[in-house]
């Protein structure tokens, strides 16, 4: 299990919460100094301090208890390290973010939040964060989801076979709305045939339940404790399905009352503890039709056409060709800069909700059949659609395959990733330039050369 970085908008939500974080600088100018490096790369104290100051509003903010400043310092640093191996990863790839991709991220972010852009930078400022530094990382949170998606999704497999099987074995989770809002800790083992490592690890878990059972909350246990790497959300896994549950707790969950501590769950990677925090819907589905539409469209990118002025006037004349009796058809295999539709004589097929961006599937959803659209734009350009017929489709079975194909890859991911980030940091070079953290990583990594983080 691990936190999804594909939800950004729960990131910005704890940016949001961040009480003068990126003022501090601002406040005293401390000398800055390196406190670990990391391959070719360097993590500086004012770093450390800011995302601590940022984890801990979070924290507070969900009401979540903050643990002492050396083990947040810890583990945070820890969460530092993981993050710089990856951008060095992203980097090296040549990977980058656009700023129109960026831009159209953070549009989304605030709608998501109920806000619009103007709104969302006001919020954002009130909270002592620019919205220069809310951008910056956010483009770190994407090249990261990036990288992994690269290097962990290439080993994920999905079957016909397995999804199958997965929809047979849970007929009734899979029909089911009810959502869970789940937390997780993990106690982690990396030799499942050490005994000695598993007995410690199961008594490790056995006095975190305790500790809970007694009153501290679920929540600050899994942030000081957890190896989960969601740890510093609180453990907080998000929103899960009935039937997308992974299969280590879809049997647990569904019985469990909210805010009550699972038993002790015991997987390949350890040890775990998972509570709900929350629970939504319950009633059972029914057929899902959908209204699909037969669409076709001509696409004019700016890019493609010189410039933005360019592409419109483009656009407008091919729509007054059309209107005049030309050949949609023809004119799509000439100038859409969709090609692949433009192929096919702009045709898209028949075409689901949320198939499409906004801007064109607001378009589709109003065209009358056979009545081409005036010229409209999407981020991808400029558009003209025709809507050559609507029909109500039976998607249930497609629905259950494709969250059944979801649920699986997920499960493989979250599992795959949880390997991969061990590789990559016991590969790194990592060397903790601070004192107290050096000693600790010492007693840590026992036999670890001295200075150097081997986990």
């Amino acid at each position: 299990m691990t936190r999804n970085r594909h939800f950004l908008a729960s990131l910005i939500l704890g940016l949001v919460a961040v009480l003068g974080a990126g003022t501090a600088l601002a406040e005293r100018q401390p000398l800055d100094r390196v406190i670990a490096i990391v391959n070719d790369g360097v993590i500086l104290q004012s770093e450390l301090e800011n995302r601590i100051k940022t984890v801990t509003s979070r924290l507070r903010g969900q009401g979540t208890g903050v643990p002492p400043r050396d083990v947040l310092e810890e583990r945070v640093l820890d969460q530092l390290i993981q993050d710089a191996i990856q951008l060095q990863m992203a980097d090296r790839a040549g990977m980058r973010i656009s700023d129109n991709e960026l831009n159209d991220t953070m549009r989304n972010i605030a709608s998501r939040n109920n806000m619009t852009l103007d709104e969302f930078e006001a919020q954002l400022n009130r909270e002592g964060l620019s919205y220069q530094q809310a951008r910056e990382q956010i483009r770190r949170e994407m090249l990261i989801s990036r990288v992994q998606q690269r290097q962990v999704g290439s080993r994920v497999r999905v079957t016909q076979r397995e999804i199958d099987n997965f929809n047979a074995s849970r007929a009734d989770q899979a029909q089911s709305s009810t959502e869970y809002k789940l937390a997780h800790i993990l106690v982690a083992v990396d030799d499942t045939n050490d005994e000695a490592e598993m007995a410690e690890a199961r008594e490790k878990i056995e006095r975190l339940r305790q500790r809970i059972e007694s009153g501290t909350g679920f929540q600050q246990v899994a942030v000081a404790e957890s190896d989960g790497t969601n740890a510093l959300e609180g453990g907080i896994l998000g929103w899960r399905q009935e039937g997308q549950l992974p299969s280590l707790v879809s049997d647990v969950v569904p019985s469990l009352p909210v805010g009550e501590t699972s038993s002790v769950l015991e997987s390949g990677s350890g040890f775990h503890l998972v509570q709900v925090v929350d629970k939504r819907g319950g009633d059972q589905g029914q057929s899902r039709m959908v209204e699909q539409h037969q669409v076709r469209h001509i696409l004019i990118r700016p890019q493609e056409a010189g410039s933005p002025q360019e592409a419109r006037a483009t656009i407008e004349d091919l729509y007054q060709r059309i209107g005049n009796g030309a050949s949609f058809a023809t004119l799509a295999r000439e100038y859409s800069d969709d090609k692949v539709s433009g192929n096919e004589g702009g045709r898209l097929g028949w075409v689901s909700p949320g198939e499409m961006v906004p801007a064109f599937e607001e378009q589709m959803m109003q065209a009358p059949v056979g009545v081409v659209t005036e010229p409209f734009r999407s981020r991808f350009g400029w558009h003209i659609l025709e809507v050559r017929d609507e029909r109500e489709k039976d998607m249930t079975r497609q629905i259950q395959t494709n969250k059944a194909r979801q649920a699986l890859y997920q499960r493989k991911f979250d599992s795959e990733l949880q390997t991969w980030l061990r590789e990559i940091r016991a590969e790194a070079f990592i060397e903790i330039k601070s004192d107290k953290l050096a000693d600790d990583r010492k007693q840590d990594d026992s036999g670890a050369p001295d200075g150097e983080d081997a986990a």
